[in-house]
């Protein structure tokens, strides 16, 4: 008798499982190529552990393949995340160093013939850099590489967010951590660390930071290396919030890739 898996059911597959004789024939088929950013050792206080972003970028591209035929190519777990170089495990490349890894996996995947690509990029400071790669990819190949930000993903599931603010180790990342690995999350070290961003002016203006545990230093005080509270989290609202980011990530890949999807 065969048993049926949560695999088995998803329309889409891992590039990782495939051989190539069947990833090429995904690949012939026109299947759009998803490529999910997400850092295996970034700190995020004491709480989460250092393959948060990880864990996020393997839940929502799971939940793209469930639903779409998509190709989901290998997390790319190393990135451009400056403002926690103090942080000991903390790995982090430079931006030149980023850039040129990104540019060598598109580069690899239009080789083989794939002709849509869509990121899904659970970093911020990589946002940045990303937007170079993949405009200067459009100008060099004419394929466009559509990107996703983890900050801009989940709108209207923020209402549901109680913190004065976050942005890193917060409520909402807590929250989808204790739904996708409950037993990663040590609850019991979670604290509330706003640093100096209560009272910082709100201006138009970015300003970089980079964490650090002296709260004699401006915006870049963080006592553990969270923006925002923690101890808000719930598995129930990261489990809304997740399902929120997926439902945005299916309906714009439908949107933008409407022929991959007939």
């Amino acid at each position: 008798m065969s048993t049926t898996t949560l695999s088995d059911m998803n329309k889409g597959v891992w590039l990782e499982n495939l051989s190539w004789p069947e990833a090429r024939e995904k690949i012939a088929a026109h299947w759009p190529v998803i490529v999910p950013i997400g850092a295996i050792a970034k700190e995020h206080g004491a709480h989460l552990p250092l393959n948060t972003d990880f864990l996020l970028a393997r839940e929502l591209a799971s939940r793209i393949a469930a639903e779409l035929p998509v190709i989901v190519a290998p997390i790319v777990t190393m990135g451009y995340y400056p403002a926690f170089v103090r942080y000991p495990g903390t790995q982090h490349l430079r931006p030149d160093t980023f850039q040129a890894l990104l540019t060598d996996v598109f580069d690899k995947l239009v080789r083989d013939g794939v002709r849509h690509i869509a990121v899904v990029n659970t970093g911020v400071s990589t946002e940045a850099p990303l937007r170079i790669v993949v405009r200067e990819f459009y100008e060099r190949t004419g394929i466009r590489v559509l990107t996703a930000d983890i900050a801009s993903l989940g709108q209207s599931s923020k209402a549901l967010l109680r913190q004065k603010l976050g942005g890193h180790g917060d409520e909402a990342e807590t929250s989808m951590i204790l739904a996708i690995a409950p037993r990663a999350v040590r609850m019991d070290k979670a604290v509330v660390d706003y640093g100096n961003a209560l009272a910082a002016p709100r201006t138009v203006f970015y300003v970089p930071t980079i964490f650090d545990g002296d709260p004699a230093c401006g915006p870049d005080y963080s006592a553990t290396g969270v923006r925002g509270d923690p101890t808000l989290a719930s598995a129930e609202k990261g489990r809304a919030i997740l399902a929120d980011m997926a439902a945005e990530l299916v309906g714009g890949l439908r949107q933008c890739f409407p022929e991959a999807f007939k």
